[in-house]
């Protein structure tokens, strides 16, 4: 069984390391830029091809040492490549066009590489080691994360209610940091926002409060039991398992995107707070309005972000056994 691992794992990254290295090459030879940039559609092309050349050892020399670390490598830089995929997500999910539509393809085909690569990496290792147990097992019972994960949803959940206290006020009509609930209203209208977006604003209801929490549910559901079966109010699969791609997935688009951004951002604000470099004002009176939401934003993402990576890997290792995709 885990020799077949071994093979469907490998082929799955030389798949992807194909496709990868073809959209790659293609954006290279057309001058079209990612990032920014025109050599970075050579760089994805070597990183297809290297990741070609790991499935192919995976599938004909099965576990080493040495292509563990190559796997971990290669599924690092595809994690870095399909960073704020989640805010190409959110921009379409409320009908707006994302600033670039290369971009926004590969971001979405690293992210894929990123699983693909991690779970080849976690299978060159026996089962029984990865369980802790000396033979293949079913799939463990639901259980709930360690305290100190819980602890770290926890964290991760109250680090969102000062940014959702600051969109409320902006819903409602409210002012802060000195722009007013209906300016924000007319600066959505400007940037091309769609009717169902401003209609949930007339509501009251901003669309990243609702994405908060359905984020805080996907925390909890990493960490409590119940997340790991379909609640019996759901109708398809009702109380079945639930497939570990479906949560880990978000959790893991969600992690590799909020906590580098809500880091970076910290950071970078603590350095305008310091006066070592100054912050752009936007639609703000003064770099101390600019700031304050700043750091609402900062603080929650980088909260929300960390928990999410803590809770996915304790997700990831208590769900981990025979025959569980």
């Amino acid at each position: 069984m885990v020799k077949r691992e071994w093979v469907r794992d490998g082929w799955a990254v030389v798949g992807w390391g194909v496709g990868y290295a073809g959209f790659g090459l293609g954006c290279g030879l057309s001058g079209t830029a990612l990032w920014g940039a025109a050599w970075t559609g050579w760089a994805a092309a070597g990183v297809g091809l290297a990741a070609v050349a790991a499935g192919w050892a995976a599938v004909w020399l099965g576990p080493a040492r040495w292509l563990t670390g190559v796997l971990w490598l290669l599924c690092g830089l595809a994690g870095v490549a399909s960073w704020s995929l989640l805010m190409d997500v959110v921009t379409l999910l409320f009908g707006q066009a994302v600033d670039s539509v290369p971009d926004a393809v590969h971001k979405a085909l690293a992210a894929v590489g990123a699983l693909l690569l991690a779970g080849t990496a976690r299978a060159r290792r026996p089962r029984a080691e990865r369980t802790g147990t000396g033979t293949a097992t079913a799939r463990p019972a639901p259980s709930a994360a360690p305290a100190a994960v819980q602890l770290a949803a926890w964290a991760g959940s109250l680090a969102f209610l000062p940014y959702v206290a600051m969109k409320l006020i902006w819903a409602f009509g409210g002012s802060f940091a000195g722009i007013s609930g209906d300016r924000m209203y007319a600066g959505y209208v400007r940037n091309g926002s769609s009717g169902l977006w401003l209609a949930l604003e007339r509501w009251g209801l901003d669309g990243t409060v609702l994405l908060a929490a359905i984020g805080v549910f996907l925390l909890w559901g990493l960490v409590r039991p119940w997340g790991q079966v379909f609640p019996r109010w759901t109708l398809p699969l009702r109380g079945r398992a639930v497939p570990r791609w479906l949560p880990l997935t978000p959790a893991l688009i969600g992690a590799a995107t909020l906590a580098p951004y809500g880091l970076v951002g910290i950071g970078y604000l603590a350095l305008c707070s310091a006066g070592v470099i100054g912050i752009r004002t936007g639609e703000f009176a003064t770099p101390e309005q600019a700031l304050q939401v700043a750091w609402v934003g900062a603080c929650a993402f980088a909260g929300y972000g960390v928990a999410l990576a803590v809770a996915a890997r304790s997700y990831w290792r208590r769900t981990e056994s025979e025959g569980v995709c």
